[in-house]
């Protein structure tokens, strides 16, 4: 699933792409992947200016000329690809805009979705969400704060939406290998000194993610050098030696999630 740095990543290049142009066509093979009617959908996105990108945790969102948003979630497998018709890869569009004779194709959307949404509900969505952890006010002191009442364990801490924005399976892999912090370990169970590591390691693999234009391998555009740039450390790679001691990968199931970690320079 896309995690905060590929849909920043989509953010940054869809903005150099089409950022200012208008929707000259639209088209929805599958209703159940936008939330009106193919009819209405179509009626009122086309002829629309993208007035901007906004990235909300793991949403895309696409600010229209008329005030209202398209709110993008990939979800399990979904991506997108930007370009002409014969450069469109062999697999099921869901959503097509067109821009001309360039088109922004929606694939894998069989759980994800692209809904035209008002900014009122809009807002409602991500009232739950929690702060961005790239944002500058994401400072120590307020992950202290989230943190300092919670008793779960750090992945599924990460994981959750409702403590930090745009953190899913892979990344939390990432984050905590990095930190040196075994996935099961609980919040409660952590000194000062682990805390500010952890902290510091969410935004170092998030950054460094997003610099390499994330882990998905689907390139958003033909000769698209960008896009999947980043090098997992454990995620995905069981049996493999650690990076930093060469200790062999570990795979085991937390929460019917696949996690990797290194039991030897984890703790």
């Amino acid at each position: 699933m896309p995690e905060l740095p590929e849909m920043e990543t989509y953010k940054t290049l869809l903005q150099q792409f089409i950022g200012g142009q208008t929707i000259t066509k639209a088209m929805v093979t599958r209703e159940k992947s936008v939330n009106l009617s193919t009819e209405q959908f179509i009626l009122r996105v086309t002829n629309q200016k993208i007035e901007a990108f906004e990235r909300r945790a793991k949403y895309l969102i696409f600010h229209l000329q008329n005030g209202s948003c398209l709110l993008l979630h990939l979800m399990l497998g979904g991506w997108m690809f930007y370009g002409k018709d014969e450069d469109r890869p062999e697999h099921t569009v869901q959503v097509k805009l067109s821009f001309g004779d360039h088109h922004l194709y929606f694939i894998g959307l069989r759980l994800g979705y692209l809904h035209l949404l008002t900014p009122e509900r809009l807002e409602k969505k991500f009232l739950k969400i929690g702060p961005e952890p790239l944002s500058s006010s994401f400072s120590i002191d307020m992950f202290f704060d989230r943190m300092k009442s919670r008793r779960g364990g750090l992945k599924t801490t990460l994981m959750n939406q409702e403590v930090i924005a745009g953190i899913g399976n892979r990344y939390s892999d990432e984050i905590l290998w990095h930190a040196q912090l075994l996935p099961e370990r609980k919040i409660n169970e952590l000194d000062h000194g682990q805390f500010v590591r952890l902290y510091e390691s969410i935004r170092f693999i998030l950054q460094k993610a997003i610099q390499h234009g994330g882990y998905m391998a689907e390139p958003l555009f033909k000769q698209d050098s960008k896009t999947g740039g980043y090098p997992m450390s454990v995620h995905g790679l069981e049996g493999k030696e650690c990076p930093r001691c060469g200790t062999p990968i570990v795979k085991v199931e937390m929460s019917t999630r696949k996690t990797y970690f290194c039991k030897n320079c984890q703790q």
